[in-house]
């Protein structure tokens, strides 16, 4: 159908904490590929000592998204 590469992306809020999946669907790419994403640095993240979850900030998600226009 249409190209789907510039579909309408959600509103990032940088105050706002994202989790994983959240990013997933924001960006619209593999859980995989956000795990990669932070394991290179690439998108900044925080796991609080003994917990499983991620947090993300909108503002990491934004930075990331800069970083990769240039």
């Amino acid at each position: 159908m249409s190209d789907s590469h510039h579909s309408t992306r959600p509103v990032i809020e940088p105050n706002r904490v994202y989790s994983r999946n959240e990013v997933v669907d924001i960006l619209n790419v593999s859980l995989s590929t956000v795990k990669r994403m932070i394991a290179s640095g690439q998108l900044r993240a925080s796991q609080p000592d003994g917990m499983r979850r991620v947090f993300i900030t909108g503002q990491a998600i934004l930075d990331m998204l800069h970083e990769n226009e240039m």
